[in-house]
């Protein structure tokens, strides 16, 4: 380790603008450019109302938590992982550092497919995006940003502010053109799907769009995983809320203004990403050709700052001892070094796995999110902890109630989503955790200590379970890839 990176006081700063710009930069990836196909074929234009205003309160309850653990415990400087661990001891903090580790490695394979796929529009050689070709171009992709985030954290987020400036141009410029373009005539006929709101219809069509949120959404912690980089602490909470509320309005704007340029059974056979079909429809083919080239340039943006987010998560979890220590292992710029190539590697091996898939990009893009439920459910199960608990209230009293119905909130929230998103993913999920909980074992044996707690060896055993079910599942043809 640099002496630089043991010396906490000269740790690169970042300002308000480059944190919040990390927020946004890591949640607007390419699914706001699929948003209008994946709703459509689902729901019309009540249905999608109802999911943002469930989603977006659902979500800014987790950002407010978010917000309040950065202000309320200065001292865990690791965000999702941290929040975890003090909350429900090592163990189960190691269990979020893992899934929230997985889900950015396969969230950023999902990112390079989307890339390959929206080339192969042009360049039929890359297909979908999974390809021999496509998979090469990808791996040679991963580690360009391999090398760009090794030069260091302040350099990887300057570049990062610049992507998600040059990024939102062509979503904000699809936001004017469909507000200018839109028919109401069309807009008025996609208000419902199919037979309407009867018989549990629309609960049934806003239930499968809230799946599509959940991936979207994921980068709002970004700022608190960067916590002890910022010039000053409150920034992290104004970053995280600020950085939430525009995306909201954002993908509000791009899927509801959708539903005004054209029917709704057109949007749902849309190939993704969808956007780049409704801006055509409406400017002509240059449009789809600007989508395109948003899509690479977001998706290379998100898929930076996840690579960042990963790395930090699992170094920290190393240095925490957590993780087995070789991933505490950080070079002259502060990188921690090993924890980046560990998460390559497993970018690289998902990519290659890509290419035995049907439906690469959806399958990776939902094993992704589901990863990412257990990470946010305990950072919002702590919360909860600290209010139970008036914890860090005794100064501040007066903000008890209010962090109480937020924390109660936020937990349920999560929940329903783990529920929403099927026992498919869930049981994947469990084929990642049982397996990576070596890790833990080596970090153990490291420390001299006892493995498992008894409650632990419970937690354990559930895992090993689910994970035995999956491959069961895999075997049997009930859960595909």
């Amino acid at each position: 380790m640099s002496a630089n990176a043991a010396d906490g006081q000269k740790l690169p700063k970042l300002p308000l603008l480059a944190l919040t710009a990390m927020v946004v930069g890591g949640t607007v990836g390419g699914g706001v450019f699929s948003l209008p196909r994946n709703f459509a074929k689902d729901t019309g234009v009540c249905g999608a109302l109802i999911a943002w205003t469930i989603a977006g309160a659902g979500t800014l309850m987790l950002a407010l938590v978010f917000q309040a653990l950065a202000n309320r415990k200065p001292d865990l400087d690791a965000g999702v992982y941290a929040y975890a661990r003090a909350g429900f001891g090592p163990y189960v903090g190691f269990f979020s550092a893992l899934g929230y580790w997985a889900s950015a490695c396969v969230g950023n394979a999902s990112f390079w497919i989307l890339i390959q796929s929206t080339l192969g529009t042009w360049f039929p050689v890359l297909g979908h995006g999974n390809t021999v070709a496509a998979i090469a171009l990808s791996s040679f992709g991963v580690w360009a940003l391999h090398a760009l985030v090794s030069r260091g954290v302040k350099e990887a987020a300057l570049i990062n502010q610049i992507v998600t400036i040059a990024k939102l141009i062509p979503l904000l410029l699809f936001v004017v053109l469909a507000i200018f373009h839109l028919k109401l005539d069309v807009f008025m006929s996609n208000l419902w799907r199919g037979a309407g709101a009867g018989d549990g219809e629309l609960y049934r069509q806003v239930s499968a769009t809230m799946l599509v949120t959940v991936f979207v959404f994921m980068g709002i912690e970004g700022a608190s995983n960067y916590s002890r980089f910022a010039q000053r602490r409150e920034d992290v909470g104004i970053a995280t809320v600020t950085g939430f509320l525009s995306v909201l309005a954002l993908y509000a704007s791009v899927s509801i203004l959708a539903y005004g340029i054209l029917p709704q059974d057109e949007l749902a056979q849309l190939r993704q990403p969808s956007v780049g079909g409704v801006l055509e429809a409406v400017v002509g083919h240059w449009g789809a050709v600007l989508i395109g080239a948003g899509v690479i340039v977001s998706v290379l943006g998100a898929s930076l700052a996840w690579t960042m987010f990963a790395a930090e998560v699992l170094s920290v979890a190393a240095k925490r001892q957590d993780m087995p220590s070789f991933l505490a292992r950080e070079n002259a710029n502060g990188v921690p070094s090993a924890a980046l190539l560990v998460t390559s590697l497993l970018v690289q091996a998902m990519l290659i796995a890509a290419l035995f898939s049907d439906d690469a990009y959806i399958f990776a893009l939902s094993l992704c999110s589901q990863l990412s439920l257990i990470p946010y459910f305990l950072a919002a199960g702590f919360m909860l902890m600290l209010v139970v608990r008036k914890e860090t209230y005794d100064k501040a009293p007066g903000d008890l109630g209010r962090d109480r119905i937020i924390a109660a909130l936020a937990t349920a929230y999560t929940v329903f989503l783990l529920f929403a998103a099927g026992i498919k993913f869930l049981l994947l999920g469990f084929i990642i955790y049982a397996p990576g909980t070596i890790l833990y074992l080596i970090t153990r044996r490291e420390l001299g200590k006892q493995l498992f707690s008894p409650a632990e060896w419970i937690l354990f055993g559930v895992s090993v379970a689910g994970c035995i079910f999956g491959l069961h599942g895999l075997l049997t043809g009930y859960i595909t890839v």
